[in-house]
């Protein structure tokens, strides 16, 4: 209950508009100048709630939409070819940065567990990036 309205507001929209609003975002991705896979790719991560993936579990979606292959084995050069320029700025800069950190406090070997641990992130986000910033149009640092 609202304290200002002495009736029941809702404040989610509701069913009909959630499913409007999804049918306009999938026409939209059907127009984008994309591949099929990636059109396909667009409309799971629509369907899982968006760049969150809020509803990833519930969905049963396909198993290879939160993890890109070529993203683990190419790291910042496909975030660059994909136009993430920004975020592979923020992960070279952040691996530079914890691998110096561990040079100087003398735990060196740990510097490759770095680097395997950024390729993780890069393939873990490639996807939901790449739908942020071609769908949504956002342009994500992190």
């Amino acid at each position: 209950m609202d304290s200002y309205n002495a009736h029941d507001v809702r404040t989610s929209l509701p069913l009909a508009a959630e499913t409007v609003t999804r049918a306009m975002q999938e026409d939209r991705i059907d127009r984008l100048n994309v591949s099929e896979k990636w059109k396909k790719r667009f409309q799971v991560i629509t369907k899982a709630g968006g760049t969150t993936l809020p509803n990833f579990a519930p969905c049963r979606l396909p198993k290879g939409i939160n993890f890109n292959w070529l993203a683990f084995l190419l790291g910042p050069f496909y975030f660059l070819a994909k136009g993430l320029w920004r975020q592979a700025l923020v992960y070279v800069l952040l691996a530079i940065a914890l691998v110096t950190l561990l040079e100087f406090a003398g735990l060196g070997q740990f510097g490759r567990a770095v680097g395997y641990g950024l390729a993780a992130i890069y393939a873990v986000r490639a996807n939901v990036s790449y739908d942020a910033n071609v769908v949504q149009g956002q342009a994500p640092w992190i």
